[in-house]
Order: C-alpha cells, then sequence, then structure tokens
C-alpha cells in the first residue's frame, strides 16, 4: 500500500460544555488533551439564543446569556487549576450547540463531547446532540466516557477494517506518541457475514481469513514505516459481533480510535450501527476520525 500522506497534525483541542457533571469531567479530559498536544483548549457553550429570539422575552435571553457567561468562566477556573500552564479560552456562542462546536473545529480541531448532558447542550446524550456532532464533523470528534473506570494504561486502541483506516491508524499512532504509550491495531471480522452462510464457510475460511490479514498488515506495515519507535501490537480475531470484540478490547485502552463511518439516512448523516454501539458501551473514550474520500454506504 502506497501512500504519501504525511502524520497528522494536532490542532486545537474544543469542549462543549452545559453545566453538567458529563462535560464537566469532558472538559477535564480535554485539557489533559489539549496540554499532551501542546494546544490550547477552547471551551464553548452553545445556548442558541437567536434560535429562541422569536418566543422568548428579551429578559429570559439575557438570563441565558449570564448563566452561560458564568458556566464558561467556572470552567476555565476549574481547568486553569488543574492545568496551570494550559493556554484557556471561552466562547458564548448565540447559535445551537451543534454549528457552534463545528464552527469552533475549523478545519485542523479536534471536538470533545461529554457522554450525556443537560441544559444549554440540550443533553449531550447518545442519541442527541452529542451523536448529532459525531455524525456531522469534518474533523475528530471524541467522545468522553470510561474515565473512571481504573488506572490509565497508555495504550490506544485502533480499529483497522481495512486500508481506508490507515489515516485512523495514524491518529492512533500520534495519540499513543503523546502518551509515550503502545498502540494496538485490532481487525475484527464477521466470519458469517462474510462468507454468507455456513455451507461456504468450511471451504473458504482460509482464502477469506487470508484477505482480512492482508487488510491489516497492509495498515501495520506503513504504521511501523512512519512510528518506527513505536510500541506496536497488531491482532485479527474472529467474531459474530465486531463491537461486541472492540467492547471488551476497549477495557484495556486509554482510548479508542477507529474511522466515524456514517450510513445512509433521509435525515442527514448517521452514524453505523458498530459505531453507534462503541460510543455507547465502551470502556474508554472513543475518537471518531472522519473517513474523507472513502465513505462506504453502509457499516457491517
Amino acid at each position: 500500500m502506497n501512500s504519501t500522506t504525511s502524520s497528522p497534525e494536532f490542532g486545537s483541542v474544543i469542549v462543549g460544555v452545559d453545566g453538567s457533571e458529563p462535560a464537566r469531567q469532558a472538559a477535564l479530559w480535554a485539557a489533559a488533551e489539549a496540554t499532551r498536544r501542546e494546544r490550547p483548549l477552547h471551551i464553548v457553550y452553545g445556548a442558541d439564543t437567536d434560535g429562541r429570539a422569536l418566543y422568548v422575552s428579551v429578559e429570559s435571553i439575557e438570563r441565558v446569556r449570564e448563566a452561560g457567561r458564568e458556566l464558561l468562566h467556572a470552567s476555565a477556573a476549574a481547568v486553569t487549576e488543574q492545568f496551570p500552564g494550559l493556554r484557556v479560552n471561552t466562547e458564548f456562542s448565540r447559535s445551537a450547540p451543534v454549528p457552534s462546536l463545528h464552527r469552533s473545529a475549523g478545519l485542523y480541531g479536534t471536538i470533545v463531547v461529554g457522554n450525556r448532558g443537560m441544559g444549554g447542550f440540550s443533553s449531550l446524550m447518545l442519541g442527541s446532540v452529542g451523536l448529532k456532532v459525531a455524525a456531522g464533523a469534518k474533523t475528530p470528534v471524541i467522545i468522553v466516557r470510561g474515565i473512571d473506570n481504573g488506572a490509565e494504561t497508555g495504550t490506544v486502541l485502533a480499529a483497522v477494517r481495512d486500508e481506508h483506516d490507515l489515516e485512523s491508524a495514524r491518529y492512533a499512532a500520534r495519540e499513543a506518541e503523546l502518551r509515550k504509550g503502545s498502540l494496538r491495531l485490532l481487525h475484527v471480522w464477521n466470519i458469517l457475514q462474510s462468507v454468507g452462510n455456513v455451507v461456504t464457510l468450511l471451504d473458504d475460511v482460509d482464502q477469506i481469513a487470508g484477505e482480512h490479514v492482508h487488510h491489516l498488515k497492509a495498515v501495520a506495515d506503513q504504521v511501523r514505516e512512519e512510528f518506527p519507535d513505536l510500541a506496536l501490537q497488531v491482532d485479527a480475531e474472529k467474531s459474530v459481533s465486531v463491537a461486541g470484540v472492540l467492547v471488551e478490547a476497549s477495557r484495556h485502552a486509554d482510548l479508542l480510535v477507529m474511522g466515524g463511518r456514517r450510513s445512509p439516512s433521509y435525515l442527514g448523516p448517521t452514524l453505523g450501527r458498530a459505531t453507534h454501539s462503541l460510543i455507547h458501551h465502551a470502556h474508554c473514550p472513543v475518537q471518531l476520525i472522519p473517513r474523507h474520500g472513502h465513505e462506504r454506504g453502509s457499516e457491517s
């Protein structure tokens, strides 16, 4: 597999706050990430005052503004207390949460959201604003979950389906370098789905397994070439549930990185089934990397 793409350069870290405890934890996690990257942290509150202006009183709008600015000030103070050397800036946005975060991220920023929420970010819970942020983002998105489950391992886990996941593997490698840790590339394939039925399974399993290993090896070889000093583990597993294997593997990782695949929808982009399952159930934060130019119509 030939590639001329250089390793990704990380931009600023953007985090959405809404006054909830998951959002507070997401802000602190984002601050640690920004510190590792030596990049600024941008804290955003999307008040949607423009959208409310036609049916809410001026006094109510002003109360929203005041509460939002107080929340931003408190969030910045909490972050600065734990990360005194970090450059922090805040943004009170009059727009709704989703476009506020997408706009703040620009071309290179990474968006961080909590796994659920309340208030101005109107439930940063799975299935609500957080999912819309992830589904529509053109830059990486990290859903912070599972951060209280145990000690940090230093391991970054990257889900690899095919060569098109090289870009997300590169992001995972950079994250592992920042943590001075290791990278695990994991390819999981659904053997029954691959062959269609059990009759052909016995005849075709060796050929199918070879094809899957080829995809993984191509990505692993490129990562080794670009990150020669990084400790790398490469694994392939068969299962009837791709998401189930990745969820279990996430117990032993500080971060799970995967391509943010999307499925077609009449209502706009939505996350694929496996991606959706992981951001519901993973035991560590999940980073979704958009697959520019290689998006498939559906996700297995």
